[in-house]
């Protein structure tokens, strides 16, 4: 079974496709598919959109809609399957959201349980295969000044090429209120996370190096660079948490794919697509 598309790549491509616009029925309560004995009304699908989209949908095409209708009814199988395991505390399998939510989360939680964790080869030969995506670029670890007004950025400038030191100088002007003043650490940035005028002052700089007083629209900024870092590729003792997080996304993702073929084999699914106001083209089409 194809895994259902992330959400957010569902509605990026219901934006240019082409097909039908949705609109609501006539008539609210249509049975628009049955899974086993029990009929699937649109208007709990018209529920699902308003909260998967925050809006009705009206304005996807079929394409995307059929899609979304897939994950709905791919969730009430799962809702299904963690109601036969006993996972749903009493609660019936078409309450409230949230009720809904744990009960999935339940039933994900009891599979994934009985899973190893990533293995220290499995994390090396993912490493090894995705070497490049934990690439960083050159960075500058950095300090700046943010005063209000020129006068106090240029007066900062003369006491720091005076030898004061900078961060003593941002710590004192961010105590006067009357400057409003603001000063700190900057943390790691490459060229990228910064405006590019900021980018081309801020990496001409030596290490320890100050700035001239850089214009923004909402002050007067004096950079020192503290520390120049090479492009890199992290290595594996650092990137080691996040291919391991990777990974067990990775089963994650599978899991729950296997859980809705499991749900699926064991419950029939039949879709009504001419109670449907769009063109449905998704899997439940034959049954």
């Amino acid at each position: 079974m194809r895994a259902p598309r992330p959400l957010a790549a569902v509605v990026a491509a219901g934006l240019l496709a082409a097909g039908c616009q949705a609109s609501p029925p006539a008539v609210a309560p249509e049975r628009v598919a049955t899974i086993d004995s029990e009929e699937v009304r649109w208007e709990e699908f018209a529920a699902y959109l308003e909260r998967q989209l925050g809006e009705s949908g009206a304005s996807l095409g079929s394409e995307v809609l059929s899609e979304l209708f897939d994950q709905f009814l791919a969730e009430r199988l799962l809702l299904r399957l963690a109601a036969e395991r006993g996972l749903l505390s009493g609660q019936a399998p078409t309450g409230r959201a949230a009720v809904r939510r744990r009960a999935v989360d339940r039933l994900l939680a009891q599979d994934a349980g009985e899973r190893r964790p990533p293995t220290a080869e499995e994390i090396e030969s993912f490493y090894a295969a995705h070497r490049a995506e934990f690439a960083r670029p050159e960075r500058v670890r950095l300090q700046q000044i943010l005063v209000a007004d020129r006068a106090t950025a240029e007066a900062a400038l003369a006491e720091v090429r005076s030898g004061a030191d900078f961060v003593a100088l941002g710590e004192r002007l961010a105590d006067d209120p009357a400057l409003g003043a603001e000063s700190g650490d900057q943390g790691e940035l490459a060229r990228e996370d910064l405006p590019p005028a900021f980018a081309e002052a801020i990496f001409s700089l030596a290490p320890g190096e100050v700035s001239d007083v850089v214009t923004a629209d909402y002050g007067y900024h004096l950079f020192q660079v503290v520390e120049r870092l090479p492009a890199e590729v992290v290595p594996l003792a650092e990137a080691r948490d996040e291919v391991e997080r990777r990974l067990r996304q990775q089963q994650a993702d599978r899991l729950l794919v296997e859980l809705v073929e499991e749900a699926h084999r064991r419950y029939d699914v039949s879709v009504h697509d001419r109670n449907l106001p769009f063109n449905y083209r998704g899997r439940y089409l034959e049954g």
